[in-house]
């Protein structure tokens, strides 16, 4: 526990500072000098795991609050508390995969169905949860829910809240949340795929700024780098593309904020803009894009391991436009899925579940004949 008089947000403002000043070691080190191995980050995350989960592992949230109230509304995806059972619908989940359109989240969940041999019931299709919100789209495919989040960190910040309290209410066990997108590369040319290793913010601290009741606060934009690397070994040689972990810079805006020349404004030269990506390359960043400090800020304070998979649409230092074919960039956006999927699938190969997802349903033929098998073996006991 913090000591006494100390809130959870000044404790995640130590860890933030401790971050900050050791952003680019290749390991981090402690107060005599002693190198930190990457895998002593779980024991900084256990720590806030001990305020974020309950004994039996189901997500516990940092406010009382919500335990006070009659009905919980999850106002931006048209669900409640009491008018739908969270457990019942969504109690099972495992993953939960993140992207910007609800185009994208709809293909991925195609995409799954068919990875983890999730059949419907016959005459069924997938269904929008939230389609009454005019928001965010979400599919459920057996553990894995779909869901768009928009674009930028405010669109995202909202869902991310929503999605956290469904799984309280749901009583999810150790949830993952994997956020699925696009960027573009420094020094990586489109098409790479991008783990991200740290998020930074535009001042290159690895935190999000909130400002709360008129204060600032730095939460840390932690990314659980175990996940992160068992990402990276799943690429396979036969890819016809790179797959690499580095850092990404996350960016309030798309223009200005990324140093484009192309935007409505623009009060700096192109010496200025090269010199600015040149410091980011310098600084081990391979990519920008816009949602992985709240993203990883959020999950990281809700104690839910969290991973940020992109592919890279241009690399910057060529140019600002995206101009690459249509159809390639449609190849390219299916590439952290697949790579997400691998993960996925192999995580409920290892619990013994893909199997049983594969039985679940579409198994029995005919559910009247099925029926009369049943009875005939009930009369022979």
């Amino acid at each position: 526990m913090p000591p006494t008089g100390t809130s959870f947000d000044e404790v995640d403002r130590h860890h933030s500072h401790h971050d900050y000043k050791n952003r680019f070691d290749p390991a981090h080190v402690n107060g005599n000098g002693t190198q930190i191995a990457d895998d002593d980050e779980e024991d900084i995350y256990t720590e806030v795991r001990k305020y974020t989960r309950y004994s039996d592992g189901t997500v516990k949230l940092r406010n009382p609050n919500i335990e006070l109230m009659d009905q919980d509304i999850l106002y931006h995806l048209a669900l409640g508390s009491e008018s739908h059972d969270f457990n019942e619908m969504f109690g099972d989940v495992k993953f939960v995969c993140m992207g910007g359109t609800p185009q994208r989240m709809e293909n991925f969940a195609h995409f799954m169905m068919n990875e983890i041999g999730y059949k419907l019931p016959a005459g069924t299709m997938l269904q929008d949860i939230t389609a009454y919100s005019h928001r965010y789209s979400m599919y459920k495919v057996g553990p894995v829910l779909c869901v768009s989040h928009g674009m930028g960190t405010p669109s995202l910040s909202i869902l991310m809240h929503e999605m956290i309290k469904l799984m309280y209410h749901a009583k999810c066990q150790d949830p993952i949340f994997i956020r699925i997108g696009t960027c573009g590369g420094i020094g990586v040319e489109g098409g790479t795929v991008i783990i991200t290793e740290d998020a930074l913010d535009g001042q290159l601290r690895n935190s999000h700024e909130f400002t709360i009741l008129g204060k600032t606060i730095h939460r840390p934009a932690k990314l659980d780098k175990k996940l992160a690397r068992e990402l990276k070994a799943l690429a396979s040689p036969d890819d016809p593309y790179d797959t690499i972990i580095g850092k990404t810079l996350c960016t309030n805006d798309f223009y200005e904020g990324q140093g484009r020349l192309d935007g409505a404004f623009c009060d700096f030269s192109e010496a200025d803009k090269m010199e600015y990506l040149q410091k980011l390359a310098d600084n081990g960043v391979v990519n920008i894009e816009m949602e992985s400090t709240i993203f990883s800020a959020l999950t990281y304070h809700a104690g839910i391991k969290a991973a940020v998979v992109c592919v890279a649409f241009l690399n910057r230092l060529n140019g600002d436009q995206v101009n690459a074919p249509k159809e390639a960039m449609n190849e390219w956006q299916a590439r952290p899925q697949i790579l997400v999927a691998r993960y996925i699938r192999k995580v409920l190969a290892q619990k013994g579940q893909l199997k049983s997802l594969f039985n679940a349903q579409g198994s029995i033929k005919s559910p009247r004949r099925f029926k009369l098998v049943q009875q005939e073996s009930q009369a022979h006991e």
